[in-house]
């Protein structure tokens, strides 16, 4: 099976794209065209025009969690392609806040987008409590098991303004495409840790080995403990490539790259995958 991914939005971009603190990508596998959550909302669409993609021909949205940086654009979608199949946790519409030395910042979905997702017809709209296929080779892994010691959401998320109740972001999910014996894994922040995704995806296909690993890994705020561990376990994955975008940070990626030499490139708007 063929396959093609490309970035739309990302904080990186070169000249002539839009960058943005988000993430979507533009996946054709298996006869699919999927777009993979939509960025904060200024870049997809310039930026899919200048790419040659129409998404007016995209047949399913998945979001990876509901946060605006990867939900900003999900209004303009659904009006682009209204015959458009949303999957997504129930969670995503929540309220959910960023706190930090005592000011909450709002970071849920912003309205617009809530209001398209709530007003799809219900066999457009997909809740994913568990994981899906999509097709015969792609899936969605649905919230990921919590199992490694030294992962965490990456973040001071709660689901009120005073910080008390804190938000584990079980909505977290990730896509994976197989591709022979090898999976392509793609993933929105890792809130649920990029190791833990992995070994999710693995268990859900008998231990597959990883192609690739595209997204964000959301290491920016990660200890030297926890980087140090997530790149052990991602040598014992051993994955042909990974791509760290948006969320991941500027030294985790500089790590990443030590680590895995020509095997690990920084992501951008506009890269593209092919395999």
């Amino acid at each position: 099976m063929k396959m093609k991914i490309t970035i739309l939005a990302d904080n990186r971009a070169p000249d002539g794209l839009e960058g943005e603190h988000g993430l979507s990508m533009w996946i054709e596998a298996d006869g699919l065209r999927i777009l993979f959550d939509t960025g904060q909302g200024s870049a997809l669409a310039p930026n899919a025009q200048a790419l040659g993609i129409d998404l007016s021909t995209a047949d399913i949205l998945v979001l990876s969690h509901g946060h605006y940086d990867h939900t900003g654009a999900i209004e303009q979608v659904i009006r682009s392609a209204p015959n458009i199949h949303v999957y997504c946790h129930p969670a995503v519409v929540e309220t959910r806040y960023s706190v930090h030395d005592g000011v909450a910042t709002p970071i849920q979905m912003p309205p617009a987008s809530v209001a398209a997702i709530m007003q799809l017809p219900a066999q457009q709209l997909h809740w994913v409590r568990q994981p899906v296929y999509l097709s015969e080779h792609i899936g969605i892994t649905g919230p990921v098991p919590r199992e490694t010691a030294y992962e965490d959401t990456g973040g001071p998320f709660y689901s009120d303004p005073d910080g008390s109740i804190v938000d584990t972001i079980d909505d977290d999910q990730a896509l994976w495409i197989r591709n022979g014996d090898r999976l392509v894994v793609c993933v929105g922040c890792s809130h649920s840790g990029i190791i833990n995704i992995l070994n999710r995806v693995r268990g859900l296909n008998s231990g597959q080995g990883i192609r690739a690993i595209i997204g964000g890994f959301h290491l920016l705020n990660a200890s030297a403990e926890r980087l140090d561990q997530t790149i052990a376990a991602l040598r014992q994955h051993a994955p042909d490539s990974i791509i760290p975008c948006h969320c991941t940070g500027d030294s985790a990626t500089a790590l990443l790259g030590n680590a895995f030499d020509d095997r690990c490139a920084p992501g951008s708007a506009g890269m593209s995958f092919q395999f």
